[in-house]
């Protein structure tokens, strides 16, 4: 198959839906004679804030020099985005190549669009001479694809209610999910708030013997002033490591805990090979970039292109993207822009999946909305608009309007939108996918 074919016979697997379970996944990795056991992960699982800690952890350790791979999802607008080492997505070539393979091995044998690219990354990784891969979970953990690998760590960002058909309808059974990537004897950094979740996790780590490093315990964050942080271990191997004055570059409060959780994991990942200096860790934290969440761009309405430095006040639309789905997510966006950005008016273009609680994000954030556009993300459990308005209270629904289509939605935005109004577009990752597209084309070549 060339990379066109590769991708229609990709995208045709959509049509068999979330399959949990490690039957598939085991079956075909030994008919390729196992190529996860070739590689060093660290596996990642959580709600939310994994690619985040996935990210960091690329970013520092590729800075100092290691070769990485990172594996997540979803994408935002190819596929290819889920694949990648250090700052190269895979090619189009070696995904075709490495597809056909996998094609070829399975013969009639069909498995999930996410099955399918988790056993691209192992092959991809395996003939790649890494030093680590950042394998980052799909759903949950027990049942995920990626977990059939023994990781040098595994992180578990937090457990919020997202899912539920899926993994459970309270906390405890979604904890116990993600912490099936618990692994024995393997140490374990933990972010989860809430005890009755930490419980799930403690209890799986004695089980296993497994050491738990968790937020607030082993390690923690106090703020240094000015927007700078320490970071300091408190028990075990942690003990007495401390980084003072860091910053971040990604905004929003939330993101400290999760490169809190990231330097756990690199001062572990330091005590098996793979030491990194403070200097680095800096650099590294004040370096990442991940497209979509919180990304904030300014475009020139007449060029249309992006804008970093000075120009026509007048002339500038300003736009906050950010894949806010679920109710933490989106708890997490109102309160960085009430802390961290200052606007006129806020003027919302929200798409999201029918299948999300839609009745705890919508009347959130169109509470902080000076105008909500409603709009339909490409994919068949999309929400129409007037699904949306009906989820929005009744007081609200004059700041409200149906726009189905993603670009004349964000068009409407820009017309109303004036000198110091923010334009945010949140709900999902596949709108942000569609929006970014419009704006900024595509994010791989």
């Amino acid at each position: 198959m060339n990379y066109l074919e590769a991708e229609a016979y990709l995208n045709s697997l959509q049509f068999h839906k979330i399959k949990l379970g490690l039957e598939a996944m085991r079956s075909f990795l030994d008919r390729v004679q196992r190529p996860e056991l070739k590689v060093k992960f660290v596996h990642v699982a959580g709600t939310n804030g994994k690619g985040s800690v996935s990210m960091t952890l690329l970013t520092i350790l590729s800075g100092h020099g290691y070769r990485v791979g990172l594996y997540t999802s979803p994408h935002l607008s190819s596929v290819r985005e889920r694949l990648r080492i250090n700052d190269t997505y895979i090619s189009r070539e070696k995904f075709a190549g490495i597809a056909t393979r996998i094609r070829e091995v399975l013969g009639e044998e069909k498995i999930t669009y996410f099955e399918f690219t988790t056993a691209l990354a192992f092959l991809w990784f395996a003939e790649s001479n890494l030093d680590l891969a950042i394998l980052e979970t799909g759903l949950g953990g027990r049942l995920d694809a990626t977990n059939v690998v023994v990781p040098l760590v595994s992180v578990i960002t937090n457990v919020s209610m997202d899912h539920e058909a899926y993994l459970g309808h309270d906390l405890e059974s979604i904890a116990f999910e993600k912490a099936g990537i618990i692994k024995a004897g393997v140490p374990v950094v933990s972010g989860t708030e809430e005890e009755r979740t930490t419980g799930v996790i403690r209890r799986r780590c004695r089980e296993l013997g497994a050491d738990l490093h968790q937020y607030g315990e082993a390690f923690a964050t106090e703020a240094a002033g000015d927007g700078a942080w320490n970071w300091q271990g408190l028990a075990g191997p942690l003990t007495g490591r401390e980084l003072p004055g860091l910053r971040c570059s990604m905004r929003g409060s939330y993101q400290i805990a999760n490169a809190s959780l990231s330097l756990a994991v690199l001062a572990l990942l330091a005590d098996r090979g793979f030491p990194v200096p403070p200097a680095d860790i800096r650099a590294g934290l004040l370096g990442v970039r991940w497209p979509g969440r919180l990304e904030y761009v300014v475009l020139d309405r007449t060029t249309r292109e992006q804008v970093f430095g000075p120009a026509e006040v007048g002339n500038l639309v300003h736009y906050l993207l950010d894949g806010a789905h679920n109710p933490a997510g989106v708890d997490s966006l109102v309160s960085t822009l009430k802390e961290e950005y200052a606007y006129r008016r806020l003027l919302v273009v929200w798409g999201a999946m029918i299948d999300k609680d839609l009745a705890k994000t919508i009347p959130a954030i169109g509470a902080m909305a000076d105008r909500i556009i409603f709009t339909r993300p490409a994919g068949e459990r999309a929400a129409e608009p007037v699904q949306l308005l009906a989820c929005l209270p009744a007081e609200l629904h004059s700041k409200a309007e149906l726009v189905a289509d993603v670009s004349q939605a964000l068009l409407t935005a820009e017309r109303v939108a004036g000198p110091g109004d923010l334009i945010v577009v949140a709900g999902s990752l596949y709108l942000i996918g569609a929006v970014r597209t419009f704006l900024l084309g595509e994010l791989v070549e």
